[in-house]
């Protein structure tokens, strides 16, 4: 099949500019419109494909070095819903208004009509949905560890307790919507110089729900939802991490016809005076005498359960890690784990020192070095 001349279809020069390309185009674009006495759909169409390609510069240059193109479009011809290559339909829309015995295409959105035809049309029956809310909560470390339940109060749009959502007074039921016929969505028809296009969108009276109330509430003027104080409980699982969020789905601002938004919450960790948290392991240090590190000793030590007594193994060093089982994080969120499903607590031994010796204790530890030790 012979290649389309598109230079001679829009009826310029080889080597016409992008100016005198879009003039032409203009100018048989209102000459052949569809719409117009005389008009010619194919001949438009095709006047349409033409500028598509000289008006793309990657296009045109395929154009011209190989009589086709290969990208965009599938290897020449109009392209496949991508557009008109950057054309300025407002512009061409004010000039071709005056055409059609007052109905100028000015009082149309152009970008809607264009969306709904070439691709838009995924807007249609979207889902309404509600904000999100995000608010913060400061947590103790035990709390932290082991888990908590919070209850807090906010103020923010929710489901009409009168109604139930419906926005219909108790008793009184729905009816079916007179503007969409119960459908939820309606059907609008928009003139452009492209020719007439339908579209839906989602009915304002019944918000997509094709119902209506009989009878509106009274305590939410029939809109479903009301601005109100709530109480939330929040669970705070256990072993969370400072600065962590939590995900409460359908836990933000409520809105008729649709779905609720969530409530996130960020976790803030108040710092412990002796632990620290590493994975589903604490740390503390604990300071050891000389003598307890040589001979050995028991500590008795606050674990975030209550005192425990720590045996100091003799001849312990510095630096090193005591473990203390099961007295950790809780394994899987469970609070009241056993000791088998907790992490354990490591206790990082920190020999003192004495700055000052008294002459007894001079002696014994100049024994100690004649000895070896």
């Amino acid at each position: 099949m012979a290649e389309k001349n598109y230079y001679q279809i829009l009826g310029v020069e080889k080597k016409a500019s992008k100016d005198e390309i879009k003039k032409a185009f203009r100018k048989l674009a209102q000459k052949y419109h569809p719409d117009k006495k005389g008009g010619d759909e194919k001949k438009f169409k095709e006047i349409n494909e033409a500028y598509n390609i000289l008006a793309d510069d990657k296009k045109r240059a395929e154009y011209d070095s190989y009589g086709r193109v290969f990208s965009g479009s599938g290897g020449g011809g109009a392209s496949q819903g991508g557009g008109f290559g950057g054309f300025d339909f407002s512009d061409f829309a004010q000039q071709f208004g005056g055409a059609q015995g007052g109905q100028g295409f000015e009082e149309y959105d152009l970008g809607d009509i264009f969306g709904e035809f070439f691709g838009g049309g995924a807007r249609r029956g979207r889902t309404r949905r509600g904000n999100d809310i995000a608010i913060d909560v400061e947590l103790d470390f035990s709390e932290s560890v082991f888990g908590t339940t919070r209850t807090v109060q906010l103020k923010k749009t929710s489901n009409c307790e009168n109604c139930q959502g419906t926005g219909a007074e108790a008793g009184s039921g729905t009816e079916t919507c007179s503007t969409c016929n119960g459908k939820g969505q309606v059907q609008e028809v928009k003139r452009s110089f492209m020719g007439t296009f339908q579209t839906n969108r989602t009915c304002e009276i019944c918000r997509g729900s094709g119902q209506v109330p009989k009878t509106k509430c009274k305590s939410c003027s029939g809109e479903g939802v009301t601005r109100k104080e709530e109480k939330v409980s929040i669970t705070i699982p256990a072993g969370i991490e400072d600065g962590q969020m939590i995900r409460m789905t359908g836990g933000g601002e409520a809105v008729a016809g649709g779905q609720p938004g969530d409530l996130y919450i960020k976790v803030h960790v108040r710092a412990h005076s002796t632990f620290t948290k590493q994975g589903r392991d604490l740390y503390m240090p604990l300071s050891v005498k000389l003598s307890d590190a040589l001979l050995g000793a028991t500590y008795r030590i606050d674990t975030l359960d209550g005192t425990i007594d720590l045996k100091i193994p003799q001849g312990v060093t510095h630096g090193e890690l005591l473990r203390i089982k099961g007295k950790g994080v809780p394994v899987g969120n469970n609070p009241s784990a056993s000791a088998s499903k907790r992490g354990d607590i490591l206790v990082k031994v920190q020999i003192q020192l004495p700055q000052k010796l008294s002459r007894e204790a001079k002696k014994a530890v100049e024994k100690l070095k004649e000895e070896g030790i």
